[in-house]
């Protein structure tokens, strides 16, 4: 394994965040400073390819790269765009059950808000917030 590509894995494997190519380029040029966007892009693919990594993707955002290269599910917000793994234990044999069919592969994005934005979009419109009651209302 060459070196950019031994130092993109680990940048992959030390994050507790699902990296973009760019955030993960920015992070191989502190470490090495002669590496190319290019060289960062081709080893990523390669590293996807040969299983060492996954490859999320969704729709208008770009590729996150994951160091959990077997299935697996993500919640990803939709406001911030955030990515974390989700215990789904048992869709695919629910996914049988229902198509009775065998299934061979699959991805499951599911989209919702992460604690951060729904605390802030609280915090936005306070007059959508059914757990606060407001001064109007008592008499």
């Amino acid at each position: 394994m060459t070196k950019q590509r031994r130092l993109i894995l680990e940048i992959i494997a030390q994050s507790k965040d699902h990296l973009t190519a760019e955030e993960i380029f920015l992070k191989a040029r502190a470490t090495m400073p002669s590496i190319a966007v290019g060289t960062v892009y081709r080893n990523l693919n390669v590293l996807c390819d040969q299983g060492f990594i996954g490859r999320i993707s969704v729709i208008n955002q770009p590729d996150r790269f994951d160091s959990k290269p077997d299935r697996h599910h993500h919640l990803i917000c939709s406001r911030c765009g955030k990515i974390e793994d989700a215990p789904f234990d048992g869709i695919e044999s629910y996914l049988q059950s229902q198509t009775e069919r065998e299934i061979t592969g699959y991805e499951l994005n599911v989209f919702h808000l992460c604690e951060a934005c729904r605390k802030a979009e609280q915090l936005e419109n306070p007059e959508n917030n059914p757990t606060e009651q407001k001064t109007d209302d008592i008499k």
